[in-house]
């Protein structure tokens, strides 16, 4: 869905300068806040605990290290993040937006500058080799750190000498790096874009093939659990602050109306859609900061702990709240794997289930394409799959839930297409028919 010039002037708009500098002052805003929790002795001590972990799913860095280093770390890595976007000469659009959340996220549980640096290395270099621009890479390349965990593993995971650790643990991130954006490009027709996390599906199979060379190898690749607790009340005053300013912003930006929102809310969200393209930085703003409100006050009913993947996860569905992922269609899959949990053998407060109540969202064009029947199936079904799929790639793989939604969306897209073309023959046949019908729905 496309607007036309004369549509998209309509919308406010702030300048690339301003939205640079918005996302810029988001980066600092975690620096500032690491002080709030520990010294600065306590920060930089755990800072460096943070880049020496193996950091595989699930290590929260809050706990590992404490919650001053690891929102150091979100800062250092939202402001690099920028600056790749810099140096690429990209624009900010939802597309970007997204790649810079899912950053700001996963920095609070396996995403560090060491580990993250070969991979985005490794996709620019992709682009270079085949004389592209970078930004064709740009994507690839910050979605593409979900293997970030591969990097950490080789080098402080596997008992090797430091040195072997650092070439086997950087080479493995190029090679990851420069082979995502060929396989993204592919892959993408295998879920029709009905799963947002694409690249996630990639990382998955790319961490299944190296997690099976490594065991092969006799080496130990598992998941661990490595997760804080007892945040829940500084963590909730700061989300609820941060997302209210988020929607105030919005309606800021929007001269105090709503204007582009009902398109946003309009949209099914399936790949690709960028909400500031279709409706404006201001209504995309209000959309990303009630799904923040949303998400937050979700995991806290469930009885959640506020911790680094939960606030990973809640900062995902924000950044997508610019590319794809609204409040209309994020409800139904939530619920139906929310529902699905109640069923299992886990707790619905265990935090694999909360994540994964989190990141079942990449499955919303699902709802916004079908309807949310087939959102709640598909949300259902995502929980029973993820929960058992993580051996496959031994915690590798910070996607792992992209991995398990491609899946679903594989499984049962084509099923939901030749549904509704059953269902639309069925009705063009009944319109055949009876001819009086056709003139009542016509009317």
């Amino acid at each position: 869905m496309m607007m036309t010039p004369e549509e998209k002037k309509s919308y406010p708009q702030l300048s690339e300068t301003k939205l640079f500098f918005f996302f810029t002052l988001f980066a600092l805003l975690f620096g500032v806040l690491a002080f709030f929790f520990n010294s600065p002795q306590e920060i930089w001590d755990g800072f460096w605990v943070i880049m020496s972990s193996p950091a595989t799913l699930l290590t929260d860095y809050i706990e590992l290290a404490n919650a001053g280093a690891a929102f150091l770390n979100v800062s250092i890595m939202t402001l690099e993040t920028l600056l790749i976007v810099r140096l690429c000469k990209a624009k900010i659009t939802g597309p970007v937006i997204a790649g810079i959340l899912i950053i700001t996220g996963f920095s609070f549980f396996g995403k560090n500058f060491y580990n993250s640096l070969p991979i985005i290395i490794g996709a620019f270099s992709f682009a270079k080799v085949t004389r592209i621009p970078l930004e064709k890479s740009l994507l690839a390349a910050l979605f593409g750190t979900a293997l970030s965990p591969l990097v950490s593993e080789l080098t402080f995971g596997e008992g090797l000498p430091l040195s072997a650790g650092i070439f086997l643990g950087s080479l493995s991130g190029f090679i990851v790096g420069f082979l995502l954006p060929p396989l993204a490009h592919h892959v993408i027709s295998f879920t029709k874009g009905f799963s947002l996390y694409n690249i996630g599906f990639v990382c998955g199979l790319i961490g299944t093939v190296f997690t099976s060379i490594m065991r092969n190898f006799g080496r130990r690749v598992e998941s661990v659990s490595i997760l804080a607790s007892g945040y829940n009340l500084p963590f909730s005053i700061f989300l609820f602050s941060l997302f209210i300013g988020l929607v105030l912003v919005g309606l800021i930006v929007n001269k105090g109306t709503l204007k582009g929102l009902k398109e946003i809310l309009s949209s099914s969200g399936q790949l690709s859609t960028d909400y500031i393209e279709i409706g404006g930085v201001g209504a995309t703003f209000f959309n990303m900061g009630l799904l923040g409100i949303l998400s937050t006050l979700y995991m806290l009913l469930l009885g959640g702990e506020l911790n680094g993947p939960v606030l990973g996860g809640i900062f995902c569905i924000v950044g997508f709240g610019a590319f794809g992922k609204n409040i209309k269609t994020v409800i139904a899959p939530m619920m139906g794997a929310t529902l699905m949990a109640y069923f299992t053998l886990f707790e619905i407060q265990d935090t694999k289930i909360l994540i994964a109540i989190l990141f079942v969202t990449t499955l919303s064009p699902i709802a916004g394409h079908y309807g949310a029947v087939a959102g709640f199936i598909a949300g259902a079904l995502h929980l029973t799959l993820v929960v058992n799929i993580g051996f496959l790639q031994g915690g590798i793989n910070l996607y792992n839930n992209g991995f398990a939604a491609g899946l679903v969306a594989a499984i049962l897209v084509p099923f939901l297409e030749a549904l509704n073309y059953h269902k639309a023959g069925h009705e063009l046949l009944e319109k055949e028919v009876d001819p009086a019908d056709e003139v009542k729905l016509n009317q």
